[in-house]
């Protein structure tokens, strides 16, 4: 499954989308993904900025592409065996702008969880790995795919890690659930070439983020 924000802000908007959408995979809707149909779908902030890197990213999508991203859920569940079960939302089950990080305290947490039940939780938004227990349930963020970084870095110097993020959740025939974690390592230098020769607006503000620090 695909947690959202599959396309928008990327430089290869169409690639990203064709490759989820042959896996067949199930996907959240995501607010950048929402932002794409609907300028004003995010309670978000939106800049000139923004709106130039939408015109460009729909441009590369057309219709058919724009219509398939039009399917994605705001939640759905799905059946893990063993009588097990995992929720799927973006931000939280309410909205998919909703910020859940660590630093979240832990009432704040469960009150953006209310009213919905499952053995595992699992949202995306924040592009952060990390899981917390919460009673009998657990909260799972798989991070990122394409665009893993660290909160706690200067507003004026953010670099991005050069992995592709993601978890795996597996139950045996008792119904105990596993979540393990995976990075798999990739090449900054290849993101920078495609950023350079793709085409994206404000491109240039993105290469120096994929430089690691020296």
């Amino acid at each position: 499954m695909c947690l959202g924000d599959v396309t928008q802000g990327g430089p290869s908007p169409t690639e990203v989308l064709e490759v989820v959408r042959a896996k067949g995979w199930r996907v959240v809707m995501g607010n950048a993904d929402a932002f794409l149909l609907d300028a004003e779908a995010s309670s978000e902030p939106i800049t000139p900025r923004h709106l130039e890197m939408r015109e460009w990213s729909r441009a590369q999508l057309g219709e058919d592409r724009l219509d398939f991203i039009g399917t994605f859920s705001p939640t759905f569940e799905v059946a893990l065996g063993g009588g097990r079960s995992l929720l799927a939302f973006h931000g939280s089950p309410g909205s998919f702008d909703d910020v859940i990080l660590p630093s979240l305290d832990e009432e704040s947490h469960r009150e953006l969880l209310a009213g919905h039940e499952a053995d595992v939780f699992a949202g995306g938004h924040v592009h952060l790995q990390w899981m917390r227990r919460l009673g009998p349930s657990v909260f799972v963020n798989p991070g990122s795919v394409g665009l893993s970084y660290d909160h706690s870095q200067p507003e004026d110097d953010v670099r991005f890690d050069s992995w592709a993020a993601y978890a795996l959740v597996t139950t045996d025939e008792g119904g105990a659930v596993e979540v393990a974690f995976r990075r798999v390592p990739f090449d900054h230098r290849e993101v920078i070439e495609v950023l350079v020769s793709g085409g994206m607006p404000y491109a240039d503000t993105f290469t120096r983020r994929w430089e690691p620090r020296a």
